[in-house]
């Protein structure tokens, strides 16, 4: 008899009861590391070239968020003749990554291996052409679905909807709905969602007037497509009408980050708290998403205080890199530069890796500070592998610099730069030039604008005010008059206020405001009370 050292066991037989016991332990999988520990078991059983068992091992790590694609695709590569289900799990998987591309050329490879693609694939590739903006491909996946006789499958459909609207392409998502025979509630959703990604806003409420039911995807499609449109009264108003319909779905995490956008761009700080108290009513988890909305709200309606505790409510282990960038640009734009710049260094401490954003909201800190050398610092930190200064840091650092007096040095920035300078650039120069009077360099920089944005207003009155400061009046009013020739008109000036949960817009000259009358005579009375208290020779008393 033959003797076993305990160091080579041979493995136990593969017998259907081990298989569907590493099967059902595959199930149960919730990390990375427990699909590890099951792979290196399969391997030490002799069950690791088992299909059925690897092609359920790739599943996890191809579709869960806490999986690895790359993974998922090596175990792939070890399949002799892969079936449509591993094929799909990886095109499912390679969709959602930062290779959507890839998920094309694993199609390809199906279509050469003679594997029939089916209703699981196509979805999946559609989604990687809407990540891609691609028309040509979306195209061509169609023409693959309809040759596989699954076009008519509203899974896919209503993903081909999808993908033609994301790649820009409103009139082919509505061919594709209105080919549909039984089209629901996805659908309806699919297409609202494709007028809104558009632009189309008016066709987008149409088609979600017209749907026979909604759910929270449908109200929470509309309400972001008002706010991507810059309609966000709209979105607020509709959000309210949700609220308040008899079968109106409780609102869930999507809606509430673009309705809180809503009120950050109006600055509506009441309304904003009270949507802070909606999400704690409903009992809505403060997902790190809802929690940077409620930063970036309360800083952009200016309390930075409450957006400082909402941050500080987050555990750091949990927070990205995208509170941390709504915060230090919260800090940054109420001009608190150094408290920037301690909360980056707080965010280093963390370990969260700044990205391009953090550092434009560090230099915009700098330019309200005067902190130019903390800006020299973070400038070159762009310049850095893996880093890539864009357009918008080399106009903020030309900002810190004339802010800070130093013309002469942001001019040399300036032509200096590796691109082409924009309009951005050069009319923070410009600013610059005008507040310490650099007139003969303001004068070459604002003909330069306007050359380059000649339907601008804000390029000749730049022009003008730096031909004022040198006390030259007949240029300043030459290119005042210049403007006015070509028929370029100067957007009326306007403020918004918040009175009782409603903001409230006035525009110069305005009198379309429901409270027109009350407000021009409660303003004339002002005006008469000053000039009595006063005298008569107050400036900005005319009405």
């Amino acid at each position: 008899m033959i003797g076993v050292s305990r160091g080579c066991r041979p493995p136990p037989p593969r017998t259907p009861h081990l298989i569907l016991l590493y099967a059902s332990l595959i199930d149960r999988c919730g990390c990375m590391r427990e699909l590890k520990q099951i792979h290196a078991q399969l391997t030490t059983s002799g069950l690791s070239n088992d299909d059925f068992l690897l092609s359920k091992l790739l599943l996890f790590p191809a579709v869960s968020d806490a999986g690895d694609v790359d993974y998922s695709y090596r175990l792939f590569q070890t399949l002799p003749s892969p079936p449509a289900f591993s094929y799909n799990a990886l095109v499912r998987g390679f969709s959602k990554s930062k290779s959507p591309n890839r998920s094309l050329s694993l199609y390809v490879r199906m279509r050469r291996a003679d594997v029939p693609p089916d209703h699981l694939t196509f979805p999946f590739l559609a989604k990687s052409c809407a990540r891609l903006s691609s028309i040509a491909l979306a195209a061509s996946v169609h023409c693959h679905a309809a040759k596989h006789g699954l076009e008519s499958d509203r899974f896919v459909s209503n993903s081909m909807i999808h993908m033609y609207a994301s790649c820009g392409d409103v009139a082919s998502a509505c061919r594709v709905f209105d080919g549909m025979s039984h089209p629901n509630v996805v659908s309806w959703n699919s297409l609202v969602d494709g007028y809104a990604k558009c632009g189309d806003l008016a066709a987008a409420r149409e088609a979600f007037d017209r749907m026979p039911e909604r759910d929270v995807v449908s109200w929470s499609a509309m309400i972001d497509g008002y706010v991507k449109g810059g309609e966000h009264r709209e979105a607020l108003v509709l959000f309210d009408t949700m609220r308040a319909h008899p079968a109106g779905p409780r609102a869930n995490e999507v809606t509430m980050v673009s309705v809180l956008g809503a009120c950050a761009h109006l600055g509506a700080l009441d309304r904003g708290r009270v949507m802070h108290a909606y999400l704690k009513e409903k009992g809505l988890r403060l997902s790190l998403a809802l929690a940077t909305s409620l930063v970036d709200m309360y800083a952009k309606c200016g309390s930075i205080h409450e957006a400082l505790g909402v941050f500080r409510g987050v555990p750091v282990e949990q927070t990205d890199v995208l509170i941390w960038n709504a915060t230090i640009g919260g800090l940054a734009v109420h001009g608190l530069g150094k408290e920037s710049v301690q909360m980056f260094e707080e965010m280093r401490s963390a370990g969260v890796a700044p990205d391009e954003i953090t550092y434009l909201a560090l230099l915009s800190a700098c330019a309200h500070g005067g902190l130019v050398e903390d800006a020299r610092g973070f400038f070159r930190s762009l310049e850095e592998p893996g880093m890539t200064p864009h357009i918008e840091h080399y106009a903020c650092m030309v900002d810190v610099l004339c802010r800070a007096g130093q013309v002469q040095e942001a001019y040399e920035f300036v032509r200096t730069m590796p691109v082409e300078p924009s309009a951005s650039v050069l009319g923070a120069l410009l600013g610059g030039c005008r507040t310490h009077g650099w007139v003969e360099l303001g004068e070459a920089v604002g003909k330069r604008l306007i050359e380059m944005d000649p339907d601008h207003d804000g390029r000749y009155i730049g022009l003008s005010n730096v031909y004022a400061v040198a006390r030259r009046w007949d240029e300043a009013k030459l290119m005042r008059e210049t403007m006015e020739r070509r028929g370029v008109r100067k957007a009326p000036g306007c403020s918004e206020i918040e009175v009782g949960g409603s903001v409230h817009r006035f525009v110069v000259h305005d009198k379309t405001h429901p409270l027109s009358a009350e407000i021009y005579s409660t303003l004339n009375l002002v005006a008469v009370q000053t000039k009595m208290e006063y005298g008569s020779n107050v400036p900005g008393l005319v009405i």
